[in-house]
C-alpha cells in the first residue's frame, strides 16, 4: 500500500471550523435588524460583550428587548447613530456587520482589514474571515453545519435532521461526562496520566 492509499486525501476549498473563544472579549455589530439579532444572540450566548451601532429605529423587537432590558444583558454598549471609523477601537476583537448598504458594509470590512480585525459582511462571502453555520445547541453541546457561504438554507434543514437524531438527553450526557473527568483529574492529576484517565474514561 503506497502513501496515496495510507493518508486521507487533501480535499481543498473547505473552512477550518473551530470553537472560537470570545468569552470577555468585544465584539463589534453594525446593525440591528434580524440578521443582527441573530449574531447578537450568537456572541452573547458566547460570553462576549458587544458594541452594537444603530439608528434607534434601525432596531427589530428582539434587538430592543437585548439592549433595553439591561438587567438579562449588561455587556451590551449601545450606540444609537451610523457607524463610523471611531467605532473600531483598538479592543475590538471581531466585527459582524448586518446592514442593508453594500457600500457602507465594504467600508467596513476595508477598514477591519487595515486593522486586522476578523470580520463577518452578512450574505456577502467574498468580505467574510469565517462563516456562521447553523448551528444546534443543547447545554454543553454544540454542532455546526456548514455549507461554506453557498447553501445557507440547506444547512438549516440538515441540521434540523441530525438534531432530530440526537438523543433527548444528549447536552446532560455531555456535563455528566464533563463532571467525571474533572473527578478523574483529581484523582490522577499528573499530565503523564492521562492515557490512564482516558481508560477509566472508556
Amino acid at each position: 500500500m503506497g502513501a496515496s492509499d495510507k493518508y486521507p486525501p487533501i480535499r481543498p476549498g473547505g473552512s477550518l471550523i473551530l470553537a472560537w473563544q470570545i468569552r470577555g472579549k468585544t465584539v463589534l455589530i453594525v446593525g440591528g435588524g434580524n440578521v443582527a439579532a441573530g449574531r447578537l444572540l450568537n456572541v452573547l450566548e458566547a460570553d462576549a460583550k458587544v458594541v452594537l451601532v444603530c439608528p434607534h429605529k434601525g432596531l427589530s423587537p428582539e434587538v430592543s428587548h437585548r439592549i433595553f432590558t439591561q438587567s438579562s444583558t449588561p455587556q451590551i454598549l449601545y450606540k444609537d447613530k451610523e457607524f463610523d471609523a471611531s467605532d473600531l477601537t483598538d479592543d475590538i476583537a471581531m466585527c459582524l456587520t448586518a446592514i442593508d448598504s453594500p457600500e457602507a458594509s465594504t467600508r467596513i470590512w476595508k477598514l477591519c482589514k487595515e486593522k486586522k480585525v476578523p470580520v463577518n459582511v452578512a450574505d456577502v462571502p467574498s468580505e467574510c474571515d469565517f462563516y456562521f453555520g447553523s448551528q444546534h445547541r443543547d447545554g454543553p453541546l454544540q454542532i455546526m453545519i456548514s455549507t461554506n457561504g453557498s447553501a445557507p438554507k440547506l444547512a438549516n434543514l440538515i441540521r434540523v435532521r441530525v438534531a432530530e437524531s440526537l438523543p433527548a438527553n444528549a447536552g446532560q450526557g455531555c456535563l455528566n461526562v464533563g463532571k467525571l473527568r474533572r473527578k478523574l483529574r483529581a484523582i490522577a492529576p499528573g499530565s503523564n496520566e492521562g492515557p490512564k484517565r482516558m481508560k477509566w474514561l472508556f
